[in-house]
């Protein structure tokens, strides 16, 4: 009999990161960091599986688990060895149904949930091949790496032909690559000590920390209150001198006005990037900001819901760095198209991470672009945040200011069984405790 997917298995796991205020920002002020988690079983016989999951940030994590619970039929039945031979096949699948499709199209919750499987998909395949998910994608041959890219709507911006030359190009010298990338791993920044909810001491004595332990930038949230963004700004240049950058995230928090204003009031403590500074989908708001800013560079990609719309940010001339999501999209397949697109217009990618397993994911995409893409990590940064690693069996590390490079298997995904049954909600050992002794104090005070 042929090994088949037999089950696609969801969990909504939280953890409460509201209570430290950790990934507080203007317009996130308590978030929950949560993971809608799936995992893909086999009768294959060789204790694989595959483990994927989609951000949120707390409440409506159970919408987004729905959201994958509703493609099961997709995936449940496919042959194993089919399935991981060819995961655009299921990507387009995925995209395709014509009932489902009518809930986006490829955007919001159903794209997430698409994504989220996707990726549980080249998690098993890689682990199959024994290799890290960046070291499978910079081994494929460049008409495979094609095959698994829907260039619909992007065909304007990138064909497929354009394509396979940036691959073919991006193989000269990989292997020269691979190996410096074991050896010095992929360079991080660091948002840790930035968070809106911190305290000025608290960001200080952090940042102080970063630069210690090798990073060369730094982020701070910034939007909720100027004279706080300054007095915060003017602490954080203080603590890591002039030649550490230093980026600055509103968090879509502004009008196009504003951001220009509020971007210009901030040019003296020299912020290197203005991340989100207005709607995602503004693209021409985007473009007027960064033409208002310069030298400060415009970044964004966290937030933005496709390819198409990266396709005319960078069309348009509104980013100076692309900061893709690796949970945020289709999935490793549109994030491949993404990176193309990005290779195509020359412009950076510094991907946005941190949240639930967002730096394990992320690492890998970034990895394969510079062994076998673009070939350089010039002006190149992985986002890192400390935070929530340890749930994970192949957690991401920083060292000296550097992602260190995965060698397990797959796509460094999957969460410890335990961590799993304590977080999810509302049941797990964690909520279930924290839900009982909230309703005995409502009890003794009612």
């Amino acid at each position: 009999m042929t090994p088949s997917i037999t089950a696609l298995d969801t969990f909504d796991i939280r953890f409460p990161t509201s209570r430290e205020l950790d990934g507080s920002d203007a317009m996130n002020p308590d978030p929950d960091y949560s993971a809608a988690y799936l995992v893909l079983r086999t009768d294959a016989g060789d204790g694989l599986e595959g483990h994927g999951f989609t951000f949120t940030i707390g409440r409506g994590n159970d919408v987004q688990v729905a959201a994958i619970e509703a493609l099961r039929h997709h995936v449940v039945g496919r042959p194993v060895a089919e399935l991981c031979a060819d995961p655009g096949s299921l990507n387009r699948d995925l995209i395709g149904d014509s009932q489902l499709r009518w809930l986006g199209p490829e955007k919001g919750v159903m794209h997430m949930a698409i994504g989220a499987v996707v990726n549980a998909v080249w998690d098993l395949a890689a682990k199959r091949e024994g290799k890290p998910l960046w070291q499978l994608l910079a081994d494929a041959e460049p008409e495979w790496l094609v095959s698994q890219v829907d260039f619909r709507y992007i065909a304007d911006a990138l064909t497929p032909e354009r394509a396979l030359d940036l691959l073919r190009r991006g193989r000269d010298g990989s292997h020269d690559r691979a190996r410096t990338l074991l050896e010095r791993g992929y360079p991080a920044y660091t948002t840790s000590p930035g968070w809106l909810g911190y305290s000025d001491e608290k960001l200080t004595r952090l940042a102080k920390e970063a630069v210690a332990d090798g990073f060369t930038q730094i982020k701070l949230k910034v939007g909720a209150n100027l004279a706080d963004d300054i007095r915060r700004c003017r602490a954080a240049r203080a603590a890591v001198g002039p030649d550490i950058r230093m980026a600055i995230d509103a968090n879509q928090r502004w009008n196009v006005d504003e951001a220009i204003e509020w971007t210009t009031a901030l040019a003296e403590f020299d912020p290197y990037w203005i991340e989100e500074p207005t709607s995602p989908d503004d693209i021409l708001g985007h473009a007027t900001v960064r033409r208002a800013v310069a030298p400060v560079k415009v970044a964004t990609g966290e937030h933005v819901q496709n390819r198409i719309v990266f396709k005319q940010l960078l069309q348009a001339g509104a980013i100076d760095v692309l900061q893709l999501d690796s949970a945020r999209v289709g999935g490793v397949n549109e994030n491949l198209a993404i990176l193309l697109l990005a290779a195509e217009f020359g412009v950076p990618v510094c991907p946005h991470a941190g949240g639930v397993g967002l730096c394990e994911l992320v690492q890998h995409l970034s990895m394969f672009d510079y062994v076998a893409l673009t070939g350089t990590t010039e002006d190149r940064v992985v986002e890192f945040v400390d935070h929530l690693h340890e749930h994970f069996l192949t957690p991401a590390r920083v060292v000296d200011g550097h992602y260190t490079t995965p060698t397990a298997p797959g796509f460094s995904a999957q969460m410890y069984a335990e961590s799993i049954a304590t977080f999810t909600y509302p049941d797990g050992s964690f909520w279930a405790a924290d839900l009982a002794d909230l309703a005995d104090l409502k009890g003794t005070t009612a």
